[in-house]
């Protein structure tokens, strides 16, 4: 996808999917949109399709013919040979959203997900009855095993919720791959073999919702508390401000910051190795005033 004909310099991007929704749709929103604001850019966008091996087609052909490559990897262990491969060619590489499992990368840019996990949990603890009195069943959807936000999501949560001993555990390491549908199976088989679910930790907000989708079908969703991750205004804060989760919090897309971080690496200007993105609680509090602040 060519921005500027007359570009000074090219930037490649390869994406884990161009998803019609969600998260990822968002990502893909941002990035595209902000070689707008920069004539000098020509950005080339290619669909990995949700695909670790066509992920690793594209990186290999986009070496060849640009000056730096973002990434966005759809799984951590398997891009990290190609992404190690553009860095030996010499082309800066910055790897957004997921990372890769080396660390000789330009700069990474995201959230902090065991941050956002120890949020979550922190919060998980409050629900439940408070720091040293918290008690209940928990479900846990998790989002790609392959995937470190994953395995950072359910760290950072652990650190709280494994300290009070009164909280139990009824999935061990379920994947909802980050889909709606495939939590929505998961929390419904919890639900047959489980008479009491307190709380549903899920990865993202479509899972969690998902869950919540279930619950509702068998009559149980008052009875359970929602938490997700994501904060996108027109999903997880909506599903918020209607009652359908408890909370989310926000992952905010690291595309528009990563192609600004490149254009300025490119520039000669010094950059970071890790840009981390903040991230907020969203309850019924404060979800209808962050509607409104985006026009919802």
């Amino acid at each position: 996808m060519t921005f500027c004909e007359t570009a000074k310099a090219r930037y490649a991007l390869t994406l884990c999917a161009i998803a019609p929704s969600g998260r990822r749709a968002q990502f893909n929103k941002d990035i595209l949109a902000e070689p707008a604001k920069h004539p000098e850019v020509e950005l080339i966008v290619t669909d990995g399709e949700d695909k670790t091996e066509k992920q690793v087609a594209d990186v290999e052909n986009l070496i060849r013919q640009d000056d730096a490559l973002l990434v966005s990897p759809k799984e951590s262990a398997g891009l990290t040979g190609v992404v190690q491969q553009a860095i030996d060619a010499k082309i800066p590489v910055f790897v957004l959203d997921r990372n890769v499992e080396t660390k000789d990368y330009t700069q990474f840019v995201g959230g902090d997900n065991k941050l956002i996990g120890r949020a979550a949990g922190e919060y998980a603890v409050e629900l439940l009855g408070g720091k040293g009195k918290a008690s209940g069943n928990v479900v846990e959807i998790w989002g790609g095993m392959g995937t470190q936000p994953a395995h950072d999501r359910h760290d950072g949560f652990h650190e709280f919720t494994d300290k009070e001993p009164g909280i139990k555990y009824f999935l061990d390491q379920q994947s909802g791959d980050w889909k709606q549908d495939q939590a929505y199976n998961i929390m419904a088989t919890a639900l047959r073999n489980n008479e009491k679910i307190d709380l549903v930790y899920g990865h993202n907000d479509p899972m969690a919702y998902g869950a919540y989708l279930a619950a509702k079908d068998v009559g149980r969703e008052k009875d359970i508390k929602f938490i997700g991750i994501d904060g996108l205004p027109n999903e997880g804060v909506q599903l918020v401000a209607n009652g359908e989760l408890t909370a989310t919090f926000t992952y905010v897309t690291p595309g528009a910051e990563g192609l600004r971080q490149a254009i300025k690496f490119l520039n000669g200007e010094k950059v970071e190795k890790t840009i981390t993105l903040p991230t907020q609680k969203i309850t019924k509090e404060n979800a209808a005033q962050i509607l409104k602040e985006h026009g919802l």
